[in-house]
């Protein structure tokens, strides 16, 4: 029985598995080298990443081999998988550019040192390839049936599906025979969208090596109401700092319906499965501290405990805690900390030569992020949803004086948005 396995499971990793059996054999050896890919289309990780990343850090903490693939070579590709449309090309300077950034933040996650883990580039084998050998010894073993009997594919079929696309399942399926053959690697993990290439994958080292190999999806999670995961109205939900701020980041996971609490608990924290649901099951408003625990821990793990500490004190000075006494006994270092003077917040700079003659409140709202326009900017003006400092502003037509901006004040739109006012 594996120990490992049952925890994956029981925290909610699971999707889809080629062979159960099998991979808890794998999995109680541990020492299992196994894989994870990651397209650099962009210079950081979002949100929706830290489901197969959280779910290498179990596998790599129980003493398996971390094995992180950047696509450098499968990027000039693309991958149609759970897209609706071909992917923009990008330049080879920027994918290359992209894949250091993500090496360097993976790096962050996980030991890839080389003993307990690696991280490496497709492109190192993929770049080269002759394709006619390579239709030769790798696409005979495929059926175009089968492929096209895929969800990402058969989804494509109705919009449109390129040639250069089609050839991504025989690349990401080759990938896996490459690191089987080079680095014993025999489990490819990666979002349920990625089913049918992992399953080529499988049968392809199969067929060219005669050995068994398995694959294991995660869930690609929405939250209760259906939104896809890291994402707001104010776009994706970075793990970078310079994309988004550690508070902003906190308040974005403070911010958890109700009905996800427990279930987010157990995905994005280590804190015990049994921890998770009690913790989870709590009645508003006691369940408003499981929100700020759970913000705080992943919060901590992104970007390190005192950002967590920071982005938690600030939040709960602007937003008292539900649990101020700390009456709720958990394993969180959130339990020791207690809010003080300001811990900071994410900063607005404002350039002087802009605030000479003040600045309108709209301009204000999008300058911080809050708002992508000006009507935007003024419906939530009008809505009552926006604070300078101790005020209410209800005019959206108000100009903030340079004295104003000169005081640093907090701006704050919602209930979830805050920043300070700072003059560079």
């Amino acid at each position: 029985m594996s120990v490992l396995y049952d925890e994956l499971l029981q925290r909610g990793f699971i999707y889809q598995c080629t062979d159960e059996k099998g991979v808890r054999a794998l999995l109680e050896q541990g020492s299992a080298a196994f894989y994870v890919g990651f397209d650099p289309t962009a210079d950081s990780l979002h949100a929706g990443s830290l489901i197969p990343i959280l779910g290498m850090m179990h596998l790599q903490r129980a003493g398996n081999r971390a094995i992180a693939v950047v696509g450098g070579g499968t990027a000039m590709v693309g991958d149609p998988s759970g897209k609706t449309e071909m992917r923009k090309m990008l330049l080879e300077d920027t994918i290359r550019s992209n894949g250091a950034h993500l090496r360097d933040q993976l790096a962050k996650f996980l030991d890839l040192t080389g003993t307990a883990g690696m991280w490496i580039d497709n492109s190192a084998w993929l770049r080269d390839l002759n394709y006619i050998d390579f239709l030769r010894d790798v696409g005979r073993h495929f059926s175009v049936n089968k492929m096209l009997s895929t969800e990402s594919y058969k989804i494509r079929l109705e919009t449109g599906l390129s040639f250069l696309e089609f050839n991504y399942m025989l690349l990401q399926a080759y990938d896996f025979y490459v690191l089987a053959r080079d680095h014993g690697c025999r489990l490819q993990m990666g979002g349920q969208d990625q089913w049918g290439n992992i399953v080529a994958g499988t049968d392809l080292i199969r067929r060219m090596s005669s050995q068994e190999a398995y694959g294991l999806t995660f869930p690609l999670l929405t939250d209760a109401s259906g939104n896809k995961l890291g994402k707001t109205v104010a776009g994706a939900v970075w793990l970078s700092a310079d994309k988004t701020s550690p508070f902003d980041f906190y308040q974005y996971w403070r911010n958890t319906e109700d009905r996800d609490v427990e279930r987010f608990l157990k995905l994005f924290t280590f804190l015990p499965v049994d921890e998770c649901a009690r913790l989870g099951k709590l009645q508003p408003p006691l369940l408003n501290r499981a929100k700020e625990i759970l913000g705080f821990e992943i919060t901590a793990i992104v970007h390190g405990q005192a950002a967590a500490a920071k982005a938690y004190l600030s939040a709960v000075q602007h937003y008292p805690s539900a649990d101020p006494g700390g009456t709720i006994e958990t394993t969180s270092a959130v339990r020791t900390l207690r809010p003080t003077e300001d811990a900071g917040l994410p900063e607005v700079a404002v350039p002087s030569d802009r605030a000479t003659a003040g600045l309108r409140i709209t301009d204000l709202l999008q300058l911080a992020g809050f708002c992508s326009s000006n009507s935007d900017a003024r419906r939530l003006v009008q809505q009552g949803g926006v604070h300078l400092g101790d005020s209410c502003i209800v005019d959206f037509t108000v100009t903030v004086s340079a004295q104003t901006l000169a005081s640093s004040p907090v701006l704050r739109a919602g209930k979830k948005r805050m920043a300070r006012i700072v003059l560079k």
